[in-house]
């Protein structure tokens, strides 16, 4: 090989290294930022899901506290919440749900609370039937940022 020809194959193979560089640099910095992105909007919607879950579920709860019977649309309603969870949620949030819908369940069958029954209810500070489901909520959505 002529001597000459070394100076302009280094210059070649520099800039194409230099290149090759920048570009998986880029590359790098676009998949973390996608990733990121994919990530955050994930966390949006399920916290949007568990939000309604709660809303749902705090109304049929406390409807369930002073009537008898249940109305099956507002059921069906969390049940379709809790069947759109399935698709996303861990097993341990699904548990959750599912637990919260049978105390909702038992609730109805069980005697109507009068104002002063919910009263002392509240003052007692009894289990909020929700507490649990949004305290496993919180774990896997803590989760979320730790990927």
């Amino acid at each position: 090989m002529n001597a000459a020809y070394l100076p302009a194959i280094a210059a070649l193979a520099g800039s194409a290294i230099g290149g090759l560089t920048s570009f998986a640099s880029a590359w790098l910095t676009q998949y973390h930022q996608d990733r990121a992105n994919r990530l955050s909007g994930e966390k949006a919607r399920r916290q949007e899901l568990y939000k309604q879950f709660i809303d749902e579920a705090s109304k049929l709860y406390a409807d369930a506290l002073v009537h008898d019977k249940a109305e099956i649309s507002a059921l069906v309603s969390v049940y379709a919440l809790v069947s759109r969870m399935r698709v996303v949620s861990s097993p341990a949030v699904i548990e959750k749900a599912e637990a919260v819908i049978l105390l909702i369940l038992d609730t109805y069958s069980i005697p109507n609370k009068t104002f002063s029954d919910l009263r002392d209810l509240m003052s007692s500070h009894a289990d909020n039937p929700l507490r649990a489901f949004g305290e496993e909520c919180r774990v896997e959505l803590h989760a979320l940022n730790d990927r």
